[in-house]
């Protein structure tokens, strides 16, 4: 039977401590590249993207009507427990998604309207106007994108909008201190 080489362990010994090195066995499996074919995995990543980018536009129209159909639910049946997840998940999915799509400040209003649906103590005591507020803003960010970009309207909707669920989250919530830290921290929605 062949004996395997084993590289040694090192220990180097101080007065008050020792370090142990360990031999590095991943070294063998490394493949080095030659500097020509060097793979660039964010220019492949970045690419993909880009052919893709056609398709974003019918991506976040699809989004936008799965939170209109969420929305129509709460209008009808109220803000029961199946109503109230498809709501914010529709919201969420646009916060997340929205900027990729080439819409950053729909994910900020999308993210305002999530803010809502998480720290209001009481869902049906929402004013109807402030939820669909935020949907038709999401809308409009949407559907008038190069317009609204243009002229700075939508950072403008998506503020205003940010200031008015805060408004509302702080007065309903002034009796629960441990809300109120979440409610008051800066959005994590990219903003432009």
């Amino acid at each position: 039977m062949a004996e395997k080489k084993t590289a040694e362990i090192k220990v180097e010994t101080f007065r008050d401590y020792q370090v142990i090195t360990q031999p590095n066995p991943l070294r063998k499996h490394v493949r080095r590249v030659d500097e020509k074919d060097k793979d660039d995995p964010v220019a492949r990543a970045e690419k993909a993207l880009a052919s893709l980018s056609g398709e974003f536009k019918g991506w976040m129209l699809a989004e936008c009507e799965r939170l209109s159909a969420a929305h129509a639910a709460v209008k009808a049946n109220g803000m029961n427990m199946q109503s109230r997840e498809e709501l914010f998940r529709a919201a969420h999915d646009i916060k997340g998604d929205a900027a990729t799509f080439g819409y950053p400040t729909a994910a900020a209003a999308a993210e305002s309207l999530c803010r809502i649906i998480e720290h209001a103590p009481d869902l049906d005591a929402v004013p109807d106007d402030l939820i669909a507020h935020h949907v038709n803003a999401i809308h409009a960010i949407f559907r008038e994108q190069a317009k609204i970009e243009a002229t700075g309207m939508a950072n403008e909707l998506s503020k205003r909008l940010r200031g008015l669920a805060d408004e509302y989250l702080i007065t309903v919530n002034r009796d629960r201190p441990e809300h109120l830290d979440a409610i008051l921290s800066p959005s994590i929605a990219p903003a432009e």
